[in-house]
C-alpha cells in the first residue's frame, strides 16, 4: 500500500503503459486498446489528463479525462480503471483526478457505467457521493470488447461535485422490506420496490460473469431493469445509492442538493468507467 502513487502521465512510455494497461481491464488485444497511445498523448497535449496509478513501477490503475463546455466547468472523464479494489486504487485514482480538475477551476466531473455492474454503482453513488443524472439507452451501440460483447450498452451518467465532501451514507436499505413489490426479477426474485418516496431497484449479482454464462438471461435483466429506470427518470427520480446487497435507491432531487440532483451546477478487474 505504501508504494502506492499517482501522476498524471504525458511521455509516450509511460502513455503506452496506461494503453496496455486499459486494453487488458477491457479484455482487447494491446495492439487494439480502448485508447491507443498517440490518442492518449493527444489527449495530455490539448490540455486533458492521464493519471497513472503505479505500485513497484506497474501501472494497477490509470483515468483518462477531458474538459467540457469551458462555461460550466466541467470535466468528463473518458475511462478509469483499477487492476485491484481491496488496496484503494480506484478510489486514489479519482482523487488524483479530483485534484487535478479542482486545480484548473472545475466544479463538476461526469463518466457512464453499467448500471448492471453494481460494485462500480456502489463505488461511485456511495464510496465518491455521485448522483446518476442520466440513464441512455443503448448508449454506446454494439461493443466488442470482452466485457460488454453481446450485450446491449444502456448505460448511466454519474455526476459528481467536486466540490463537495462525500456526504455521510445512510443505509440504502432501510424501509425496503416494508415496501411494496412492483415487479419480479429474471430469477424469480424482486425486482422492483417502492414506497411513497423512494424506489429500489435490483441488479444481478455478477452481470460480467452472466453475460458470459448466459447472455439469454443477462439480456433480460438489461430489458428488465431498464423499464425500471426509464419509467422512473421520467417522473424525476434518480439513482443516488447502491446497497451491499446490490439494490439502487431512486429519490426525488428535492431532497439533494442541485449536482446531487444531476443538476451541473452553472459554471477489469475493478472500478471501471466505460471508454468512450
Amino acid at each position: 500500500m505504501n508504494d502506492l502513487t499517482t501522476s498524471t502521465v504525458d511521455d509516450v512510455a509511460g502513455l503506452r503503459a496506461v494503453a496496455d494497461f486499459l486494453a487488458d481491464v477491457w479484455q482487447m488485444p494491446r495492439d487494439a486498446p480502448p485508447f491507443h497511445t498517440d490518442v492518449l498523448h493527444s489527449v495530455a497535449h490539448a490540455g486533458g489528463a492521464v493519471h497513472a496509478a503505479r505500485s513497484g513501477g506497474a501501472v494497477v490503475g490509470a483515468s483518462v479525462a477531458v474538459f467540457g463546455p469551458p462555461a460550466e466547468r466541467d470535466i468528463y472523464s473518458l475511462a478509469a480503471a483499477a487492476a485491484t479494489s481491496d488496496r484503494g486504487t480506484g478510489y486514489l485514482v479519482k482523487q488524483a483526478q479530483r485534484t487535478w480538475a479542482l486545480e484548473r477551476g472545475a466544479r463538476t466531473m461526469r463518466w457512464t457505467f453499467d448500471p448492471l455492474v453494481a460494485r462500480n454503482a456502489r463505488f461511485n453513488l456511495v464510496k465518491l457521493g455521485a448522483v446518476a443524472s442520466e440513464y441512455q439507452v443503448d448508449f454506446y451501440g454494439p461493443m466488442d470488447d470482452g466485457i460488454n460483447n453481446g450485450d446491449e450498452t444502456d448505460r448511466l451518467t454519474a455526476l459528481w461535485d467536486l466540490t463537495a465532501d462525500a456526504p455521510e451514507a445512510g443505509d440504502p436499505a432501510e424501509g425496503r422490506a416494508e415496501a411494496a413489490v412492483l415487479a419480479k426479477a429474471p430469477d424469480g426474485g424482486p425486482l422492483a420496490a417502492r414506497d411513497a418516496n423512494r424506489l429500489w431497484c435490483r441488479v444481478p449479482e455478477d452481470i460480467v460473469a452472466l453475460r458470459a454464462s448466459d447472455p439469454d438471461t443477462a439480456l433480460r435483466w438489461r430489458h428488465a431493469v431498464r423499464e425500471v429506470f426509464t419509467s422512473a427518470y421520467a417522473e424525476g427520480l434518480r439513482a443516488t445509492a447502491m446497497s451491499r446487497d446490490g439494490w439502487y435507491l431512486l429519490t426525488l432531487p428535492q431532497a439533494l442538493g442541485s449536482a446531487r440532483a444531476g443538476e451541473t451546477p452553472s459554471s477489469a478487474s475493478t472500478a471501471q468507467e466505460d471508454q468512450a
